[in-house]
């Protein structure tokens, strides 16, 4: 499966377009994992934890987008848009949504 954020693909034709495709993931951080970022938020550096989280997140994401082309007879996704966000009362859950278009490609 070719996942792209380009329109076309080099040295590739779309012969047929199937339609849009989502994968979502919604990741809660816990208490823990909440501290340890407030406290990288005081003294500085990167939250391992949190990266963590957005990276298991990110590759739900993607198979699940890849998943549900494949299931349309794609064998390419198209245009892909990968969006982040923090949802929740107080900004708890992380969220990744990557959509693009799902198509088949052959040699041009």
């Amino acid at each position: 499966m070719i996942i792209t954020t380009t329109p076309n693909i080099e040295g590739k034709k779309i012969e047929q377009y199937y339609g849009i495709v989502v994968g979502e993931a919604v990741m809660g951080a816990n208490i823990v994992k909440d501290i340890f970022a407030s406290i990288r938020d005081i003294v500085g550096g990167r939250s391992g934890s949190y990266e963590d989280e957005l990276t298991k997140a990110r590759q739900i994401a993607f198979t699940e987008l890849t998943n549900e082309a494949r299931g349309m007879g794609a064998n390419a996704v198209v245009g892909v848009d990968i969006d982040y966000e923090v949802l929740g009362d107080k900004g708890s859950m992380l969220m990744v949504s990557i959509s693009g278009t799902a198509v088949k490609v052959v040699e041009a």
